[in-house]
């Protein structure tokens, strides 16, 4: 089937379409309504079916004959540490800790906090979540306690599982202190912490609390998976809301796993037995979507990398574990590419190695600029590959369908809408636009199967953020046109969320954090451009009177503010003093012509602007900084 036909049957018949898919995993009870209403102005997928998602993973390739073949590989460069696990070992592994998580009263429906590094024990406790109907809710390691202490309360887990440390190039980070710190802070009490001591740290355990992983383990016996509702949730993902509040997204177990063994083939073409390689983390979706559940359920070899694309030990990391592993198709983000491309311009280290088993490279997480694009086309000879997608959807919106029809890939567009996918750009008032006009990008409801249910505890903020606006539509918050031929191109966001190395982060939230220091009367946090993490927040602060804080101290504390209480993913690359900021007459900040004047970007001086001479003033202090 082409593409075109494919994706005009999901558009037009997506019930059919979807029970076909369906159809391509091992049901518990197979269900019989394939898509209904539920109650939140949303659609939900196979309502009465019943599955086990880490069975899927797992256990079915076993019955099937492939307990042997490769399910996991651990790479890491900053620990010199490698190993392998098969789908028989993996499930032995994931099998014990789900009775180790039992016997601390881990039932189906409770919450499992994870705080982990890149290490096999963090896929291990997701699956072994997913096998006894446990809802797990994956924080990136390193996080500070603030942040950590906000999800904490939000998901009120009854246990969290850490490891000792991580390990960021050379330097060790310790993860306990930051766990104590934040239960301290944090008004819901889990009942008992799982530390997975790392050879590089021993963390102090606090008796009654803290349980060791390993001795946990000695004694576990393997736990059998248990049937779970196709809508029960499977995690809880958090990500950066504009309110500085984070969105706990829900994923749940049935729509999830169909749209996971799809996408597999459709988007990445890969078979059963193929190593994929996804160089993100478990914290972020595309760790949980490609790093974990789709490989594994599609019977692939996935790996697990603990390191950096650069400085690990150089710019050839990359390429050197595609080489080692036989690796089909890699997937990470621009600025990893755009950090190689700094160390190794003419890519000699590529050049080293043994590529022949490479056949694609994806990029995601932020917009691929033309120029990375081009390089990467250039020195790997490789078919590069943007595609766009979000948290809250789980898989791409848009991509080139290698699987179904290998489309020419064309510099900065983000593909061809996903079959399932129907993307409309419409104006502020919910009309379509012509081809080629820029607008809001929506999809047509329903989503398809993997996307978001619900915001965790808050429906009504999944109503109002995402239904509202245009009824009959999910709002993207993406802005963007259609060409001629149907290729998608994402043009920026359309609220105040940034992309740093490919996390979204909130500048509201680090906003709040500005404004409590002592010394500001009021900011602006922007996204100013960075040829390598594509945007590094920039702030601009207005002092209060008679503070006699220097300008240098002022920003040394402010940055470690962001880094103490946010993390140092969102480390603020300068901070301006001004004397007042751009606004409208109505008070809005003009943060768009901010960040233009930041980037040095010619604009127009907006109409609703209470007074032009601001925006000189900015640009005569920017000039002389």
């Amino acid at each position: 089937m082409s593409y075109q036909n494919e994706y005009n049957l999901s558009r037009n018949e997506p019930t059919a379409f979807w029970e076909k898919q369906a159809d391509n995993i091992q049901w518990i009870k197979k269900p019989k309504t394939i898509l209904s209403n539920n109650n939140e102005d949303n659609y939900q997928w196979f309502e009465d079916g019943q599955l086990n998602t880490s069975y899927l993973a797992l256990d079915y390739h076993i019955e099937q004959g492939n307990g042997d073949t490769l399910a996991l590989i651990y790479d890491s460069p900053v620990t010199n540490t490698k190993q392998q696990f098969t789908y028989n070992e993996l499930k032995h592994e994931v099998a014990k800790f789900a009775s180790v998580l039992r016997k601390k009263d881990i039932k189906k429906g409770d919450r499992v906090l994870i705080y982990m590094p890149m290490i096999p024990q963090a896929a291990i406790a997701m699956l072994a979540c997913a096998r006894i109907g446990a809802i797990h809710s994956v924080v990136f390691g390193g996080f500070a306690p603030h942040e950590l202490a906000i999800r904490i309360d939000d998901a009120q887990p009854k246990v969290i599982i850490s490891a000792s440390c991580g390990v960021e190039i050379t330097k060790v980070i310790p993860y306990k202190p930051m766990i104590d710190k934040a239960i301290a802070l944090a008004e819901f009490k889990p009942t008992s912490c799982i530390i997975f001591q790392r050879d590089l740290i021993e963390a102090k355990l606090l008796a009654g609390r803290d349980y060791s992983w390993a001795k946990l383990m000695e004694n576990a016996v393997e736990a059998a998976p248990i049937a779970v509702n196709a809508t029960d949730p499977l995690y809880i993902l958090y990500t950066s809301g504009t309110t500085g509040k984070p969105k706990g997204v829900v994923r749940d177990n049935g729509s999830h796993a169909v749209a996971m063994k799809y996408s597999m083939k459709a988007i990445y073409d890969i078979d059963p037995g193929e190593v994929f390689w996804a160089a993100s983390d478990v914290g972020w979706v595309v760790g949980h979507s490609y790093i974990i559940y789709a490989p594994l359920i599609a019977g692939c070899t996935t790996i697990l990398f603990e390191g950096k694309p650069v400085f690990t030990p150089d710019a050839g990391t990359f390429w050197r574990v595609c080489e080692e592993y036989k690796v089909k198709a890699l997937f990470s983000a621009p600025t990893a590419f755009r950090a190689i491309c700094k160390e190794d311009p003419n890519a000699d280290l590529i050049h080293q190695y043994d590529l022949s088993k490479l056949e694609r490279l994806y990029l995601a997480g932020e917009r691929l600029d033309p120029a990375t694009y081009e390089w990467l086309q250039d020195k790997t000879k490789l078919p590069v590959i943007d595609h766009w997608w979000q948290t809250e959807t789980g898989w791409a919106i848009a991509s080139i369908p290698y699987g179904i029809e290998q489309k020419t890939t064309k510099a900065g567009s983000a593909g061809l809408a996903t079959p399932g996918y129907n993307i409309k750009v419409v104006d502020s008032s919910g009309n379509e636009l012509a081809k080629g006009e820029e607008g809001n990008i929506a999809i047509k409801l329903p989503l398809p199967p993997g996307c978001l249910s619900t915001i965790w505890k808050n429906a009504d903020r999944f109503k109002d953020g995402y239904l509202k606006a245009f009824p009959g539509y999910y709002v993207t918050g993406d802005s963007g046109y259609i060409d001629s031929e149907n290729y998608l191109y994402i043009m920026g966001r359309t609220d105040d969320i940034i992309n740093v190395a490919g996390h979204r982060m909130s500048t509201g939230e680090m906003e709040e954090v500005i404004s409590n220091h002592f010394a500001i009367a009021e900011c602006a946090v922007i996204g100013g451009h960075c040829p390598i993490k594509g945007q590094i927040p920039t702030a601009l602060v207005v002092v209060k009177n008679n503070i006699s804080l220097s300008s240098a101290d002022l920003e040394v504390e402010l940055k470690l503010a962001i880094r103490e209480q946010i993390g140092p993913i969102a480390s603020l690359k300068a901070v301006y003093i001004v004397e007042r900021l751009p606004k409208t007459r109505s008070g809005k900040i003009l943060r768009k012509t901010i960040r233009q004047i930041v980037d040095g970007e010619e604009y127009q001086t907006p109409s609703t602007i209470d007074d032009p001479n601001v925006l000189e003033e900015l640009q005569l202090l920017l000039s002389a900084a």
